[in-house]
């Protein structure tokens, strides 16, 4: 039972896509339940491999390592368990493309959170009940944008897109969010709204989160703790605040001119204007 109290163990886990190259080498760590934790490296350096791992997307080699989520087995040498399913309902995952259906509203795109737990022909048919609806747009307003909570998803800015994928995660009742370089197609004000909407739910609702960065500068203000890879391996796992510009070029060589250590000159985010998108809609959801 001892494993129960880690939200994310990982064990030896290797992958190899060819023969001379492992995307993962035998890499191990444990994550506590409640941390918000940055994961950085180079690109090609194995995060996005780890997170599909995690998620029981993607099995490990055959014949050694294994990953258990919540002390719960997700693949064990190289298999994926049998009850992986039941697991990802309470581990979200959060993509830097959004993942949200372009024609749907916003609300639906949230409500989906709760097929996992729900009767499989609700969910086909969309028949949501109102508490669900009510659960939802209370996800909206904590990211900010239960405004936009009937607007089509494809009219919002990847701001405010990835910020419903956010809210879709919280109605979905995840206790483990991944979140694979959610920010990497952002600007800088965005960034900071979807950074602040993750760190605000690991605050308030204990929930773990493990977030792909491909800048440092984020990984330092918003986790404690950072874990840094390279080909495959884990080569830090420590306090985000030793990551001084000196350590990551020591750490990193040649490859740390890709990690931004300097947000960019703050750019006006013209798409991502947040005015009247931030008021409870609750009426909304209780007629809808």
């Amino acid at each position: 039972m001892a494993a129960a109290t880690f939200a994310i163990e990982v064990s030896g886990l290797s992958k190899s896509f060819r023969k001379d190259t492992k995307a993962l080498d035998a890499v191990s760590l444990r994550i506590d339940r409640g941390e918000m934790v940055a994961l950085i490296g180079a690109s090609g350096s194995g995060k996005s491999t780890l997170l599909r791992h995690i998620s029981g997307l993607t099995a490990g080699n055959r014949g050694a390592g294994s990953v258990r989520v919540l002390g719960k087995t997700v693949q064990s040498h190289g298999r994926i368990d049998s009850n992986c399913r039941c697991i990802r309902a309470e581990l979200g995952f959060v993509f830097q493309q959004f993942n949200l259906v372009n024609r749907l509203s916003v609300l639906t795109n949230v409500l989906l959170g709760t097929l996992g737990r729900i009767p499989g022909w609700r969910g086909t048919l969309g028949l949501f009940r109102r508490d669900e609806k009510f659960r939802a747009m209370q996800a909206l307003a904590r990211v900010g944008i239960a405004g936009a909570a009937a607007q089509r998803a494809s009219t919002l800015s990847g701001g405010q897109q990835q910020r419903a994928a956010i809210a879709r995660a919280l109605v979905q009742q995840a206790q483990v969010i991944l979140a694979d370089e959610p920010i990497a197609s952002l600007d800088p004000a965005s960034s900071g709204r979807v950074m602040d909407a993750l760190a605000t739910i690991n605050r308030e609702d204990g929930i773990t989160v493990l977030v792909s960065l491909h800048q440092v500068d984020y990984a330092i203000k918003y986790c404690p703790r950072t874990i840094a890879m390279r080909d495959g391996q884990v080569v830090f796992d420590g306090p985000s605040a030793d990551l001084t510009p000196d350590f990551l070029h020591e750490l990193y060589g040649a490859d740390s001119e890709e990690l931004i250590l300097g947000r960019s000159a703050a750019r006006r985010d013209e798409e991502d204007d947040d005015a009247g998108l931030s008021a409870p809609v609750f009426a909304f959801a209780a007629s809808a």
